[in-house]
């Protein structure tokens, strides 16, 4: 599976285009919905204690049911591999008990950060003698729409949690099974700790239905995020009148500059297409600077082929690369794609300024990569690229709310509102001023 990220895209239906879910599965979803007000209302005064104690709840009640959880896993993929799921989706979709065991260890992480809760944005004492705070706060009610990632799954619930929201899980078909018995180990997880099992729900129940309602419960969705393909994020963006934080696909490029270090940017580009190819911080496009590309791509397809990957590349990038290497011709369509799979366009540039040509084109404003010992061209490049992540002598795969330090993330948001880059806890929070006075009256 691909996905062609269209800069065009931009349309927003009026409500006249926006589909009406079934009176019933409507009816349906807002009482979920309801319920998750109410318990997101009792939570939102929660300790950090009572937090911790919850998150540390469901990684154990998570472990303990592993081998349940794999098992479900197991028939999702096998549904996978019947409907042609490629490898990279069904590497993301795929459960075992080492990845139970990280999933869990991710919660416990969350436990270990600071409670964003009441934290203090800012404040002041005004000349008149008023006291502001502006504290951050639940957002309240989160929905979360994702596609065949049962991980997030735990991670939406656990960021959540900590940061004093419900959360309302609409996961897709492709991770049925699985969900299924994670939210019910979770939401056992909760009732032994006292708290409302409707802080986490699903409802995958109402199928595609059941989304539109979601989308449409404005009042009692506080924030609704996608996470998945191109066509989900659109449809929830332009069907959606609850607010959405948009998180974009990820047509990710990696640019060697002339003074890269060769060595190093092999090492960098193998690692941002092959560590992990069906993740949205994997590289789809090399840029190679003409003065290094003589240099750095025979020894940069070589690698590439060996490791499997299916090269599109440019006439001059062609030209480079080893007889023992095959490698197709890139279209104008490879540029524009998010392969999630091993496969990577190559293109050869002149200078700086077309390679930031190249991405302000094509990219999907993700994360983007320069590998230079030029502090000149790092700079000029951080400061033209317009992404949520921008980084300079590393692999975009470090584009991630873990290995930012967050413990998990809800998603990597590529809209310039309120949150960017990874989401994690501030991210799902809100803020709200606090004013104290001794009897002021406005004159």
């Amino acid at each position: 599976m691909t996905t062609t990220f269209d800069p065009s895209a931009t349309t927003t239906p009026g409500p006249a285009q926006r589909p009406q879910p079934d009176a019933d599965v409507l009816a349906a979803v807002q009482d979920v919905a309801r319920r998750s007000q109410r318990a997101s209302r009792t939570f939102a005064t929660a300790t950090r204690a009572t937090k911790d104690a919850a998150l540390h709840a469901l990684a154990d009640a998570l472990v303990a049911a592993s081998g349940e959880i794999v098992a479900a896993n197991a028939e999702d993929l096998s549904r996978g591999r019947e409907h042609g799921m490629s490898e990279g989706l069904l590497d993301r979709l795929a459960l075992t008990d080492e990845r139970v065991a990280a999933i869990a260890a991710s919660l416990r992480e969350v436990a270990g950060l600071p409670d964003p809760v009441g934290e203090v944005v800012r404040g002041q004492t005004l000349p008149n003698g008023l006291r502001l705070r502006q504290l951050r706060v639940p957002m309240g009610v989160v929905g979360m729409i994702y596609e065949a990632r049962p991980n997030v799954t735990v991670d939406a619930a656990g960021l959540a949690l900590k940061s004093g929201n419900a959360v309302i899980l609409r996961g897709g078909s492709a991770a049925a099974s699985s969900n299924t018995v994670i939210v019910d180990v979770m939401r056992r997880g909760l009732e032994s700790q006292d708290l409302p099992a409707d802080l986490v729900q699903s409802i995958d129940g109402y199928g595609r239905p059941g989304g539109v309602a979601l989308m449409q419960a404005r009042g009692l969705v506080d924030l609704l995020v996608p996470r998945g393909g191109a066509d989900l994020i659109r449809t929830v963006v332009e069907q959606s009148t609850v607010p959405v934080i948009e998180t974009g696909t990820g047509n990710v490029h990696v640019y060697v500059d002339a003074a890269a270090d060769v060595p190093t940017a092999v090492d960098i580009v193998m690692n941002a297409k092959t560590q992990r190819v069906g993740v949205c911080n994997a590289a789809e496009t090399l840029l190679v600077h003409a003065d290094v590309a003589d240099r750095f791509l025979p020894a940069a397809l070589a690698a590439l082929g060996g490791a499997g990957v299916v090269l599109h590349v440019d006439d001059r990038a062609a030209g480079q690369a080893p007889e023992s290497v095959e490698v197709l011709s890139a279209t104008e369509a490879d540029w524009a794609t998010e392969y999630l799979a091993a496969e990577l366009a190559v293109r050869v540039v002149d200078s700086l300024d077309e390679a930031i040509d190249h991405i302000r084109t094509w990219s999907s404003g993700h994360s983007e990569a320069i590998v230079t010992n030029d502090l000149a061209a790092s700079e000029r490049f951080v400061a033209e690229v317009d992404a949520a992540a921008v980084l300079v002598n590393a692999s975009t795969r470090f584009t991630d709310g873990g290995q930012f330090g967050m413990g998990a993330e809800l998603g990597i948001s590529t809209q310039k509102l309120h949150a960017r880059g990874p989401m994690g806890l501030a991210e799902l929070c809100t803020t709200k001023w606090v004013v104290h006075g001794d009897g002021h009256v406005r004159p």
